[in-house]
C-alpha cells in the first residue's frame, strides 16, 4: 500500500536543545562549517536518505534530521555538556552574524533600504532542490554573498513541488527522468502567515473569471529572506494547482502562468512580506533573466492605482518610475535561449479579462515586441520587455556583455554596439559554499609538499565518492551486485583527474572529447602519463539531442577497456559538485565560443586549487593566465563556419594540450616525488585567481555600480518628476524627425589637415536644425577615433560641442568645439545629435540619434589620413 499523504512528526526538543531549531531553519548552515559539523554529530548513524553521501561530508539536511532523531538520542545530547557548549557557541555565532553591522552597513552614501531579487530558480543547498543549473546556483550564491555582506536583499522565486528532475540511466545509457514529490514540511521553509494565523497568499486573475492563488513560503538564507510562491493551494482548480509543479516544465501557457506568478505575484508577495515583518519596501528591483520580467508591469499597475503604492500616474510616467529602479541581468548569449510567447496569449492573460485590467494591453505588447531584433511580429519577447523596463542592464562577463550589446543592438537603432547601454558584471561564486574544508584550513604559506598532499587527499575522497555513486547507478540500471566487483578499482587516486560537469545543451559540447575515440583511449591508458575523466550532466527532458549526447558518452564509458579511467555520474547536483570540484586536478570546459555567458563551474574548481583547461569564453576569456591553466584554441575563419571541421580542429587541440602540456607537467616529479611546476600553478590559482572569482566581489559591484545608482534614480522620480520626464520624452520623440545636421566644418580656413601632427587641435563647427526642440534638449557631439579600411570609426572618444550663438533665420543653431588629434595613423571624426536630460542614465536611452547625411557639408564625417 502507498500513503495518500505524507507528513513529518517532529519530536519535542528539550529546552537546552531548542536552539537547534533556529540553526536548522536558517540555511546559513549550508555554508558554515561549524554548524554543519554540529548537525553531523547529532545522529551517529543517520538514514542515508537524509544526507547525500552521509559519511562523506555531503550536505546534511538538518530539518529532516531533527524530525528523525530518537527521543533517547535527544535525551543523551541534552546531558552532553560538550555538545551543549558547541550548540551555544553556534547559536551565539548565528545571532551575531544576523544582527551585527557588516560591509553594507559601513558604507557611506544613501544605499537602497532594500533590494528585491527575482529569479526563476535558486540553488542554495541540495536540501532545497529548487534549481536546474548555473542560473539557479548563481542566484543562490548571490543571496549568500549578499547575506555575508549585509546587503538587505529579498529573494523572490517559486516553490516547485517536484523541483527539477532527478536523473538516472537505463541499461542502454539513455537518460531517464524522475520527479519526486517535495513536501514543504520536510524542507527548511516556513509558511508566511497573517497575524490571525491564516496563510498569507497572493491572487492573480485569469481569463474567464478564474483565479490563481499562491501561498508564500520563506527560506532564511542567512540574513536574506527567500520568498517562494506555491500554487498547490486547495482553493485553486486542478490546472492552477499545477502551475508550480516543475521547474521549466509544461507547455507555453503553463510557462506563461509560471512567469506571471513569479513577476506579478512576486511583487505582491514582497509587499505582503514587508507589511507583515516591517521590512523596508524595496527601492530597487533586480530581474535575474527575463523570466521575472512581468514584475515591471505589476509595478506600473501599482503606481497607476490608489493603493498604498499608488501615485495616480499614467502609463508613461509609471514606466519611467519603474525603469529608474529596475536592474536587468541577462544570462543568455543566443536569441534561442530567450522565452517567447504568442502575443495573443499574452494579451488574453494581461488584458481586460485577465490580470491587468485598466492597463493598455497594446502598450504592454509593445514592451515585448522583438521585430527590431529581427524577430517575429507575432511573438512577445521576455528579454526585450526586461530591457525596456530596466534603466540599467548587464551581462555576466566582459565578453558576454559585448555579445549582449550585439544581440540586443536593435533596441537602440543608430548606435554602434559598443554604445548600447548594457554593461557587464562578471559572475562570482560563494567561497564558503564551494571551497573544501581542507582547502580552507590550508595556510597561505603551504609548501609544495603540503599542497601536493592536499591535492592527493581531495582526489582520494573523490575516488571513493565516484565508486559509491557508480555502483548505485549500475544497480539502478539493473546490474546485480555480483557483476560490480570491477567498480572497486575504478579511478586511481594517483592519476591525473579531469572533471567535466554541466548542463547538456549542444553548445557545451559534452562529446567533443569523443571526437577521436582512439586518441582519447590512448590518453586514458597511457603507460606513463595516464588520464582519468569524471563526467556528469543533465539534458533537458525535452532535449532528445542532448539525451543522445549523454548516451554516447555513457556507452564509451561502459567499455570494459576504459571504464576504470572514465565514468559518467548521473544526477549531477550540488551535493555531487561539492566533491567533484575539489577532487579534480583539471576542470574542462569546451563550449562553442562565445556562447558561454560566464561558466562559473570553473571558478568553483579554481577555489579548490583545480586548474582550468578551457576555451577562451565567459570568465576564462577575461582572466586566463598561463599560471592558472590552459586555453583551448578556437577555430576561426572558414573553419569556424564548418561545424565538422571546427569540432575536429578544436578536439585535436584539446588532445594535444592534454598529451603534451597538461599531463607532462602533472607527472614531472622532482626527487621528492612532488611536481613543483604543477604545485606552483595550484598556488597561483589559489592566491591570485581565487580572490577574483568571489561572489563577494560580484555583489559589491552590483551594489556600487547598479543598486546604488538605481536607488538614486528611483528617489529622483517623485510623481511630478516622473510625469515631467515622460512628457519630455514624448515631446522629444515627436520632434526628433525634424532634427538634422545641416553643415559641418572641420579645421580653420586654409588649414591642411593632411599635415596634421599628433597633439594638435582643430576646430569643429556645425549647424543643427532642432525643429521644435531647444538647445538644452540635446547634446551635439564630435566623435573621433581610428578608421578602418571601410571607414568605420573604432576606439572612439566623444567631444561635446557647445552652442555658439542663437538660431539663424532658418532656425539652425551653431555649435563649435575643439578636437584633439591624439593618435597617429588613419584618423576620422563625425558629428551627431543626441537627446539630453539630467535623469537619463545613458545618452542612448531613447534610441534616438541624428547623424550627418551625404548632403551635409563635407559628408558623413571627415577622414584624416
Amino acid at each position: 500500500m502507498k500513503a495518500i499523504r505524507r507528513f513529518t512528526v517532529r519530536p519535542v526538543l528539550p529546552d537546552t536543545l531548542r536552539p537547534l531549531t533556529d540553526l536548522a531553519r536558517n540555511l546559513r548552515w549550508s555554508w558554515h562549517e561549524p554548524t554543519r559539523e554540529l548537525f553531523d554529530s547529532l545522529d551517529p548513524d543517520p538514514d542515508p536518505a537524509l544526507r547525500p553521501g552521509a559519511r562523506r561530508g555531503g550536505d546534511v539536511d538538518p530539518v529532516r534530521l531533527l524530525g528523525s532523531v530518537s527521543a533517547d538520542r535527544l535525551a543523551e545530547l541534552a546531558a552532553d555538556q560538550d555538545f551543549l557548549a558547541r550548540l551555544r557557541a553556534a547559536a551565539e555565532d548565528l545571532d551575531h552574524y544576523l544582527h551585527a553591522p557588516r560591509w553594507y552597513q559601513e558604507q557611506n552614501g544613501h544605499l537602497p533600504a532594500s533590494v528585491a531579487y527575482f529569479s526563476p530558480e535558486f540553488g542554495v543547498t541540495a536540501a532545497l532542490p529548487q534549481y536546474s543549473g548555473g542560473l539557479g546556483i548563481l542566484a543562490g550564491d548571490h543571496l549568500k554573498a549578499a547575506s555575508d555582506l549585509g546587503v538587505p536583499l529579498i529573494g523572490v522565486g517559486l516553490l516547485y513541488r517536484h523541483g527539477y528532475f532527478r536523473q538516472s540511466l537505463s541499461r542502454e545509457g539513455w537518460q531517464q527522468e524522475h520527479y519526486p514529490v517535495l513536501d514543504p514540511g520536510e524542507l527548511p521553509v516556513c509558511l508566511l502567515r497573517e497575524p490571525d494565523g491564516t496563510p498569507a497568499r497572493v491572487t492573480l486573475a485569469l481569463p474567464g473569471g478564474r483565479s490563481l492563488h499562491a501561498h508564500i513560503w520563506t527560506a532564511q538564507v542567512g540574513r536574506v529572506p527567500l520568498l517562494m510562491l506555491d500554487s498547490d493551494v486547495e482553493e485553486n482548480a486542478s490546472a492552477e494547482r499545477e502551475v508550480t509543479d516543475r521547474l521549466y516544465g509544461g507547455g507555453s501557457e503553463h510557462r506563461l502562468l509560471q512567469e506571471m506568478l513569479l513577476g506579478i505575484g512576486g511583487v505582491r508577495a514582497v509587499r505582503t512580506y514587508c507589511r507583515l515583518t516591517g521590512t523596508p519596501a524595496p527601492e530597487v528591483f533586480h530581474t535575474n533573466e527575463g523570466h521575472a520580467g512581468f514584475l515591471g508591469l505589476e509595478r506600473i499597475r501599482e503606481l497607476a492605482g490608489d493603493g498604498p503604492h499608488g501615485k495616480g500616474l499614467d502609463f508613461d510616467a509609471a514606466l519611467e518610475t519603474v525603469r529608474a529602479g529596475t536592474v536587468f541581468t541577462t544570462h543568455t548569449p543566443v536569441p534561442a535561449g530567450i522565452d517567447r510567447f504568442e502575443r495573443s496569449l499574452v494579451a488574453r492573460h494581461l488584458g481586460e479579462d485577465g490580470e491587468l485590467p485598466g492597463v493598455d494591453v497594446g502598450r504592454v505588447l509593445a514592451l515585448g515586441d522583438e521585430t527590431s531584433l529581427g524577430g517575429e511580429h507575432g511573438l512577445f519577447n521576455m528579454a526585450a520587455m526586461g530591457l525596456r523596463l530596466a534603466q540599467r542592464a548587464n551581462g555576466v562577463s566582459t565578453l558576454h556583455g559585448a555579445v549582449s550589446r550585439e544581440m540586443f543592438a536593435g533596441l537602440w537603432p543608430g548606435f554602434d554596439p559598443e554604445e548600447v547601454p548594457i554593461g557587464s558584471i562578471t559572475n562570482g561564486v560563494h567561497a564558503p559554499t564551494w571551497t573544501a574544508p581542507e582547502v580552507g584550513r590550508c595556510s597561505e604559506g603551504a609548501d609544495d609538499r603540503e599542497l601536493w598532499e592536499l591535492r592527493r587527499t581531495l582526489r582520494e575522497q573523490l575516488v571513493t565518492e565516484v565508486r559509491e555513486r557508480l555502483r548505485a547507478s549500475w544497480r539502478q540500471r539493473g546490474a546485480a551486485a555480483a557483476e560490480l566487483g570491477w567498480t572497486d578499482s575504478v579511478l586511481d587516486p594517483d592519476v591525473l583527474t579531469i572533471g567535466f560537469a554541466r548542463r547538456v545543451p549542444s553548445y557545451k559540447r559534452l562529446t567533443l572529447m569523443l571526437r577521436d575515440p582512439d586518441r582519447l583511449r590512448a590518453l586514458l591508458l597511457h603507460p606513463e602519463r595516464p588520464v582519468q575523466l569524471v563526467v556528469a550532466g543533465k539534458a533537458h527532458p525535452a532535449d532528445h539531442g542532448g539525451k543522445r549526447l549523454v548516451q554516447e558518452l555513457v556507452r564509451f564509458a561502459d567499455d570494459p577497456r576504459v571504464r576504470h579511467r572514465i565514468v559518467f555520474l548521473p544526477d549531477y547536483g550540488m551535493a555531487m559538485a561539492r566533491k567533484l570540484y575539489p577532487g579534480c586536478d583539471v576542470w574542462l570546459n569546451n563550449p562553442l565560443r562565445p556562447l558561454e555567458a560566464c561558466g562559473t563551474s570553473g571558478m568553483k574548481a579554481a577555489l579548490n586549487g583545480c586548474l582550468n583547461l578551457s576555451v577562451l569564453d565567459g570568465w576564462w576569456d577575461e582572466w586566463f593566465e598561463p599560471d592558472f591553466g590552459w586555453a583551448i584554441p578556437t577555430a576561426d575563419g572558414a573553419a569556424a563556419t564548418d561545424e565538422e571541421r571546427r569540432d575536429d580542429l578544436e578536439a585535436a587541440a584539446l588532445y594535444e594540450l592534454i598529451e603534451r602540456r597538461v599531463a607532462p607537467r602533472f607527472y614531472d616529479r622532482g626527487a621528492d616525488g612532488v611536481p613543483a611546476g604543477w604545485t606552483e600553478m595550484v598556488r597561483r590559482t589559489l592566491g591570485d585567481l581565487g580572490p577574483r572569482v568571489l561572489a563577494d566581489r560580484m555583489v559589491r559591484e552590483y551594489v556600487e555600480r547598479l543598486y546604488a545608482p538605481a536607488a538614486r534614480a528611483h528617489r529622483a522620480l517623485a510623481p511630478d518628476a516622473a510625469r515631467a520626464l515622460a512628457d519630455w520624452k514624448g515631446r522629444v520623440r515627436g520632434a526628433w524627425p525634424k532634427v538634422a545636421i545641416d553643415h559641418i566644418e572641420i579645421g580653420e580656413v586654409g588649414e591642411d589637415l593632411a599635415d596634421a601632427e599628433l597633439g594638435a587641435t582643430t576646430a569643429v563647427r556645425v549647424r543643427v536644425a532642432l525643429g521644435e526642440l531647444r538647445p538644452d534638449d540635446v547634446e551635439v557631439q564630435a566623435v573621433a577615433g581610428r578608421v578602418t579600411p571601410d571607414d568605420a570609426l573604432v576606439d572612439t572618444r566623444v567631444c561635446a560641442l557647445k552652442p555658439a550663438g542663437g538660431a539663424d533665420l532658418e532656425g539652425r543653431v551653431p555649435y563649435e568645439g575643439s578636437l584633439v588629434l591624439d593618435r597617429t595613423g588613419p584618423f576620422g571624426c563625425t558629428v551627431r545629435v543626441l537627446p539630453a536630460h539630467p535623469l537619463l542614465a545613458s545618452a542612448a536611452e531613447l534610441g534616438l540619434v541624428a547623424l550627418p547625411t551625404e548632403a551635409t557639408g563635407e559628408g558623413a564625417g571627415v577622414l584624416l589620413r
